[in-house]
């Protein structure tokens, strides 16, 4: 089929004006969040699940890569198209799709490809439920079906990764026939047409429901993070544990729905803001917290002195526009400052990042979003950990720590209600600093190399003491994660003129000495080799490399010829 034939075939599916194919309208959908870039023959944007199906089918009639994209918040460019690729690419945007179906008694969601972690939240609050994650990847619009399909883990410290074992999904076959599976254990027909429609238009009954021993969250993790003295991470996105078709899969399938655990709110929670100038310090509260209280917490965010600093002055138009307009406005943000961006880019009298920059100068007319006692333990603490734990746990966790105190110099204090809500904007804010601080200063900087690793569980030695012949390369070091599950974000800003790939070819050899894993939880995308496991699950998934072609550095090319 000529790209002409299947253009003209996509617009009868959805509609003409849900077919984007000009360069300037498909912009938004080629660029990742934080990377990722490619060409596009188009972005199409289906209604229903009968149109995504039938938008699958086209493109893989026509022999064209696919890549299934719903929000495109990821921040390893999995879910943009790259270059040099033996096809053409389309993207199937599910932004239109955004069903959810509470399912009460189950204490369960179905999600369809498009729905929002934000939007979840919503319809879960008149029930007293939360979903899997509720921090940073909630605030930007993210999908739920993207967190089930990269492993998305999250500050919550009971929760580990998105999984479930219940899902609704594509797969394309060897010969390059497409099977649509039911593993909703829900009935629904059929017949793929059936299947969709029916579920489309929740036109099933609580009997259709099938009482089922498949998993629908990692309902061991609670136990697995407290393992302190075993020598495997906690997490990781290519853990073989958690692999399961659709979960992990990356985009090489094409995914329609998954149905997920929801969990209980919390009545009350109390916040704790800990300082010290010692990693043993805060490795021994890791340690007794894991190990001794009876209640794990419900968050364990840590930052370093700088990533504070940082975030601070360059997550400010963030912590603003959150905390004026709420968080439902940080997507439509986003999304209309990467339109701006296309435009700016071909003005030649504007300088680069030239949106960034004001954005930036405006923020700067503002002071500080951030409450003093937290900046005053900033200068006098470089290790700090936003501890927040349940009500009953209150007690319990204060006296775990006070043990702590005997032998280590860590100072703490409760947060009020403002400082809680401070410090999580501030830990939120500081997953965009570094990426905003490298753009309104691009003159300074050679790159910024983001890492996302997972450490293992018994690693005592977790704070990084890097090398002199690679901290000369940088600009700065920014350490930030989720402390308890030993998962960090690592950003690295390198020097005008430095070799950044050589630098991140450094650090990651480092990585591998140490045993840690990575990505942790944002997934391989187009920045990190899949390991051999990883690749094996991929190639499985799809055989004839239709779906997401090229990402974890495997093959571009059909069927994964090199």
């Amino acid at each position: 089929m000529s790209h002409l034939s299947l253009i003209a075939s996509l617009k009868e599916i959805v509609g003409a004006r849900y077919v984007l194919t000009s360069e300037r309208a498909t912009a938004p959908y080629r660029k990742g969040f934080r990377e990722g870039h490619g060409p596009a023959l188009a972005v199409v944007k289906p209604a229903t699940l009968l149109q995504q199906w039938n938008t699958l089918q086209a493109c893989v009639n026509a022999g064209v890569i696919v890549i299934m994209q719903a929000a495109n918040t990821g921040l390893t460019g999995g879910s943009t198209p790259t270059e040099n690729c033996d096809r053409s690419t389309v993207i199937i945007n599910t932004n239109r799709i955004t069903d959810i179906h509470v399912l009460p008694r189950q204490q369960q969601i179905i999600a369809l490809p498009g729905a929002s972690l934000f939007s979840l939240e919503k319809a879960l609050a008149p029930f007293g439920r939360v979903p899997h994650s509720v921090i940073g990847s909630s605030c930007i619009g993210a999908s739920i079906v993207g967190g089930v399909c990269n492993n998305s883990g999250g500050a919550l410290v009971e929760r580990g990764p998105a999984y479930t074992e219940l899902a609704l999904y594509a797969q394309i076959n060897a010969d390059g026939t497409v099977s649509l599976v039911n593993n909703l254990d829900i009935e629904l027909g059929t017949k793929p047409e059936q299947i969709l429609t029916n579920l489309q238009n929740k036109n099933y009954t609580q009997s259709d429901i099938k009482t089922t021993s498949k998993h629908a969250s990692d309902r061991d993790y609670a136990d697995w993070v407290r393992k302190t003295d075993q020598d495997t991470p906690a997490r990781f996105n290519a853990d073989p544990r958690r692999l399961h078709q659709a979960s992990g899969c990356a985009g090489k399938l094409a995914v329609f729905a998954v149905r997920v655990d929801t969990f209980a709110k919390n009545e009350l929670e109390h916040t704790f803001y800990l300082g010290t100038n010692s990693s043993s310090a805060l490795q021994a509260v890791r340690k007794i917290l894991l190990e001794k209280a009876t209640s794990l917490p419900v968050y364990a965010e840590y930052l370093h002195r700088d990533m504070f600093e940082l975030a601070d002055d360059y997550g400010r138009d963030t912590v603003l526009l959150i905390k004026n307009l709420g968080t439902q406005w940080l997507p439509k943000f986003f999304n209309i400052k990467r339109q701006l961006d296309t435009v700016c880019q071909k003005l030649p009298l504007l300088p680069r990042n030239s949106v960034d920059k004001l954005v930036y100068r405006l923020s700067k007319l503002f002071p500080s979003q951030t409450p003093s006692r937290l900046k005053e333990w900033n200068e006098q603490y470089q290790h700090q950990l936003i501890l927040t734990v349940k009500g009953d746990a209150h007690q319990p966790t204060l006296a775990l720590i006070e043990k702590v105190q005997k032998v280590h110099n860590v100072a703490l204090f409760e947060c009020t209600e403002k400082e809680t809500k401070s410090a999580y904007l501030l830990r939120f804010a500081a997953a965009g600093a570094a990426v905003q601080y490298a753009k309104i200063n691009h003159h300074q900087v050679e790159d910024i190399l983001a890492l996302d690793i997972a450490l293992k569980r018994n690693d005592t030695n977790w704070f990084e003491k890097l090398p002199s012949h690679i901290t000369n390369k940088l600009i700065s070091k920014l350490y930030y994660g989720h402390f308890l599950c030993h998962v960090f974000h690592q950003d690295y800003l390198v020097k005008k003129g430095e070799d950044s790939a050589a630098v991140k070819t450094a650090l990651l050899e480092l990585l591998e000495q140490r045993g840690a894993e990575y990505p942790a939880e944002h997934n391989v995308g187009h920045h990190y080799h899949a390991k051999p496991a990883l690749a094996d699950n991929y190639r499985n998934l799809d055989p004839t490399n239709t779906l997401n072609a090229g990402i974890g550095g495997m093959s571009k090319k059909r069927d994964y010829e090199e």
